[in-house]
């Protein structure tokens, strides 16, 4: 995705707690233990989610969108439903469609987030799982 001149980067930072296991149903147990290690057993993770929109401040207000306005949509939308959830489980499209990996959270918080804000302004979705793991979703 292309940055435009005048256009300006805006993110808004969260986190949340949830846990998860990474297993495949179809894969036996040695093969998943290969797969994902110590992955295969439940755990948790402090997460922080960084949510990325792009464009031209309004030249009314300066601002691509309130930061106020920010908060609530990603809370609402994304944290309200994974803190301190067991992410298999408890969200629907991981009960028996996805694996929980922090690659599908991330698609999925942007497939989640996407309708709130105006077509090309989402940019960028960052989560981080660990201070050396971390995923970037450009949609």
């Amino acid at each position: 995705m292309t940055i435009k001149k005048g256009e300006v980067l805006l993110t808004r930072r969260e986190v949340f707690s949830a846990s998860h296991r990474l297993i495949c149903e179809h894969l036996s147990e040695e093969e998943n233990l290969k797969k994902f290690d110590k992955c295969t057993r439940i755990h948790g993770h402090n997460y922080t989610i960084e949510v990325t929109l792009k464009g031209i401040p309004n030249p009314e207000d300066g601002m691509i969108m309130n930061l106020h306005k920010l908060r609530d949509i990603i809370r609402d939308t994304v944290i309200s439903k994974v803190d301190h959830h067991f992410i298999n489980e408890d969200i629907e499209e991981f009960k028996s469609t996805h694996i929980p990996s922090t690659e599908n959270m991330a698609i999925t918080f942007w497939a989640w987030l996407e309708p709130y804000f105006p077509i090309g302004t989402l940019y960028k979705i960052k989560l981080i799982e660990t201070e050396n793991n971390w995923v970037e979703f450009y949609g």
